[in-house]
């Protein structure tokens, strides 16, 4: 299974100390160059910078397609992560892409790529027994991270995993 991520996940994930459930579910995550750099040329160091470098489920790839990182960048207005996150899925004909940024998901989307975003994440990982809940890690990535969620979704997911 390829898995690509943009920055969101792995940053939200470290953030509330669960960054271990992206290779408990995907075994292996692959990222682009500029998420690579989102995450460690950063100062000061964000969730998630030393853990990314030293991480052997991740691989760091580069997208050979500039043209089409250019197009999301300047026509879709996307970041360069996003760009290159949605641009290498495309090249490797990823099963999944995580990333979270609605305009993001919006092309991915449009573009066919399977998408999921954190709160799918958390999902996925309750349905595997990975985690005993999703409120409290929401309430935590709310918290901590500034992660939106507005309440109408908020309550969709806890109804999902049966925690409504």
């Amino acid at each position: 299974m390829i898995v690509i991520s943009d920055t969101s996940a792995i940053t939200n994930l470290a953030a509330i100390q669960h960054l271990q459930l992206l290779p408990q579910l995907y075994t292996q995550v692959t990222i682009p160059e500029a998420v690579y750099c989102e995450l460690t040329d950063i100062d000061p160091p964000v969730p998630g910078t030393s853990e990314v470098q030293t991480a052997s489920w991740l691989e760091i790839r580069q997208v050979a397609s500039r043209e089409i990182v250019e197009r999301l960048r300047y026509e879709v207005r996307l970041d360069a992560g996003e760009s290159e996150a949605i641009a290498l899925a495309l090249e490797l004909s990823a099963d999944l892409l995580l990333i979270d940024e609605r305009r993001g998901r919006a092309e991915a989307n449009r573009l066919g790529l399977r998408i999921t975003g954190l709160l799918g994440i958390l999902i996925e990982a309750k349905h595997q027994n990975l985690i005993v809940a999703v409120k409290p890690l929401m309430d935590a990535l709310i918290t901590t991270s500034e992660f939106r969620v507005s309440p109408t979704l908020y309550n969709q997911i806890l109804d999902m995993v049966n925690e409504g």
